[in-house]
């Protein structure tokens, strides 16, 4: 379902845009229409009211709460069954934020990641992705939304547009608190200054070698590095919101002083910010996060190099909390489970050879 399904069913009711925009508004605050100092019968038209609890049950369908796990550093990790039975994985994390997930599936196929795994099997609504918000606001308080959960947010860029739109306005979410996270597609760059609402950036970097990059995430765009680096300076200089570089940390893979040397040649004297998170290890896959003691000294190291950098222990550790990790232990009894794994860690070091 598209947000713009929901606003022509509400017009077809007799809503005008007042009455759009309340209706929208209560929803997206998980709220109900009787919660204001103005009742609903009040001011919707008679249509439109008798219409609202068949509205209000369809858009609970949409994502519906099918698992929750919590963890200790207040991340809840959790399981969303769609209106047609799939399941996509929100997280809630700590400091009032929320990932949520734009695409059952993913096409990327990124080789340390459970979601690519499966492929892209559907396209997430716009409605389906501001469900989640509302999922996430009915359990604690948001105010940061960051998709960066299942899918790539390029490939299904008219429907997370539309949903960043409505969250940056009804949905009273800061646009800098609205992240944008994706591998790098020309698209996003030529689209995202476009809006009225332009959600902050993070790329999403992971090496700063072209080849390899290609064999980590073996279906994204073939954008260079050096260009990527430069296409987001672009849009963070037109928005003054710094680009979130986005590293996972592979112990022997990306974590090696050449590439702390390419980071600093490309990073330093840029608006930005190097994310390092350290792997959040998927059974399976062949990779490994590296130690703590190493992860803190790379980013001190490019820290004492002149670029700004986190180190960010990824959000759920103790429960598994890597993405499409809960999806896949729910489906582990069905067909999908036999799918092909991407590649291991000994196969790419391999290639890595070549």
């Amino acid at each position: 379902m598209l947000i713009a399904d929901i606003q022509q069913r509400l017009a077809a009711h007799g809503g005008k845009p007042a009455h759009i925009q309340r209706v929208l508004r209560a929803w997206l605050q998980a709220q109900s229409l009787e919660s204001g100092r103005r009742r609903a019968e009040d001011v919707l038209p008679l249509a439109l009211r008798n219409d609202l609890p068949a509205l209000d049950q369809d858009l609970h369908a949409l994502a519906r709460l099918s698992a929750a796990h919590q963890g200790e550093d207040g991340s809840e990790r959790l399981l969303v069954q769609l209106a047609d039975g799939q399941t996509v994985e929100s997280v809630l994390l700590p400091r009032d934020g929320l990932c949520v997930s734009t695409q059952v599936g993913c096409a990327v196929g990124c080789v340390f990641c459970m979601t690519g795994r499966d492929g892209l099997l559907r396209q997430l609504g716009s409605a389906e992705i501001v469900a989640q918000v509302v999922l996430g606001r009915a359990r604690r308080h948001v105010k940061k939304v960051v998709f960066m959960g299942m899918g790539e947010p390029a490939h299904n860029l008219d429907n997370v547009l539309e949903a960043i739109h409505l969250l940056g306005t009804l949905g009273n979410i800061g646009h800098k608190n609205l992240v944008f996270s994706t591998v790098g597609d020309h698209r996003v760059f030529e689209r995202l200054p476009q809006g009225p609402v332009k959600p902050a950036l993070a790329l999403s970097l992971h090496t700063t070698d072209a080849a390899l990059r290609a064999r980590l995430l073996p279906k994204a765009p073939r954008i260079a590095p050096d260009e990527l680096v430069e296409l987001g300076e672009r849009y963070a200089r037109e928005t003054g919101y710094p680009i979130q570089y986005q590293w996972t940390l592979l112990d022997g893979v990306n974590d090696s002083e050449a590439e702390l040397d390419g980071i600093v040649r490309l990073l330093k004297g840029k608006y930005a910010i190097m994310n390092m998170i350290p792997y959040n290890t998927n059974e399976g896959l062949g990779f490994k996060r590296p130690s703590w003691e190493r992860a803190t000294a790379i980013a001190r190291t490019l820290h004492q190099r002149g670029v700004l950098t986190k180190l960010r222990n990824s959000a759920g550790q103790d429960i598994d909390g890597g993405c499409g990790q809960l999806r896949a232990r729910a489906l582990a009894d069905t067909p999908e489970a036999t799918l092909p794994r991407p590649a291991s860690l000994a196969v790419l070091r391999q290639t890595l050879k070549r």
